[in-house]
Parts: C-alpha cells; structure tokens; sequence
C-alpha cells in the first residue's frame, strides 16, 4: 500500500481517505464501526494502520511472523527461492528492515554458513548488491562442484577401463581369448596324447 502511495504522490493527511476507499465487505463494515468509534476527524493514517493491523494481523500472529522472520534460514534453498520467501517475509516486519545495510545485513544472517564466510568480509551495504553477490558465489560453486563431478567421473571411468585392460597380454589381446585358444588344445575325453 505504501508503494502505491508513493508513486501516486499521496499525503499522509490522504493515506487514510485512500486505504479505506479499497476496503471491501467485513473490511468496509469495520471500517465503518471504526469511524463512528473513534470519531473520524481524530484518526490518522497512522492510526488507521495500526488499528487495521489490530483487527486483521492482531499481536500474536505478528510475533509469530517476527519469530519465523527472525529464524529463517536458507538451508536446502537455493539463492533466487531464499530471496523471494525473505521478501515476503520481511514485509511485515519493517522495523528490522527500515534502512538498506539492515536489510542487508538481516538477509546474510540466514544465509548458508558456507555462503555466509565467503561474502562476510565484503560488508555490502544494500540488499540488491548482496542478493547479486551470493547468487554469484552460489553459481561458481555449482559449476565447480558439475566439474569436479564430471572429472571424477572421468577418472572412474578410465580406473575401470584400466582394471579391464590389466588382464592384455603383450599384443593387447584378452586373456579370454587365450583361454579358449588354449581350450582347443586340452586333452579331449580324458586322452591324455601330447599335441606337439
């Protein structure tokens, strides 16, 4: 809502007139009981907030929210699915992100611990540029982790094809193969004649 207003140019004397001209069904209806409670010319934008917060996002779920925002890790995520789970979750706590390198720094503090020690000693500022960072060093160590795979791979592969080799004799032919030659000259039906 803040966001429409600023790029609506909309004054604080304003938000107020402005946010409940959207309200519909309940929220019009409490709006309405509100006003007459409250008496309309006293209620500022500011209050209007918090007493919308207090009837549709009352105390507890807000602490609820602060401690899973406070809690939220990256784990098994990968940087883009952390960015935008992070992005909805710091939206309704504001106050641990009203200023750029807090923001920032809120966001590196879920990180992955391997992630976390490579970007710490940069002291980045603003959120764009760390979310940029990390995907960065999040995507150089998965193309390093496809290659080392890929030449681990390679190296069993040639093991195995050496192990296979192994058993060729000194003109590289099988040792299968000189088995059945050497079949033809064994002794058939117990006959035990020399051949040579």
């Amino acid at each position: 809502m803040e966001k429409a207003f600023e790029l609506a140019e909309v004054k604080n004397e304003k938000k107020m007139k402005y946010a409940s001209y959207y309200l519909k069904d309940e929220g019009r209806y409490w709006w309405e009981s509100t006003k007459v409670l409250q008496e309309e010319e006293t209620i500022s934008s500011q209050n209007f907030m918090e007493f919308f917060l207090e009837k549709y996002l009352p105390s507890y779920i807000q602490d609820q929210l602060e401690m899973r925002f406070l809690d939220f890790k990256q784990e098994n995520m990968m940087m883009a699915e952390y960015e935008v789970k992070f992005s909805d979750l710091e939206r309704f706590m504001p106050e641990y992100v009203n200023t750029e390198a807090k923001k920032a720094k809120r966001f590196q503090q879920g990180l992955k611990p391997w992630i976390q020690s490579q970007v710490a000693f940069l002291e980045i500022r603003t959120f764009a540029y760390v979310v940029q960072i990390t995907i960065i060093v999040e995507g150089e160590r998965e193309a390093t982790k496809r290659k080392y795979e890929g030449k681990k791979k390679k190296f069993e592969d040639s093991e195995s094809e050496q192990g296979r080799s192994k058993f060729k004799g000194k003109f590289g032919k099988n040792v299968s193969n000189a088995r059945q030659k050497f079949q033809k000259f064994k002794p058939e039906n117990g006959n035990q004649k020399n051949r040579f």
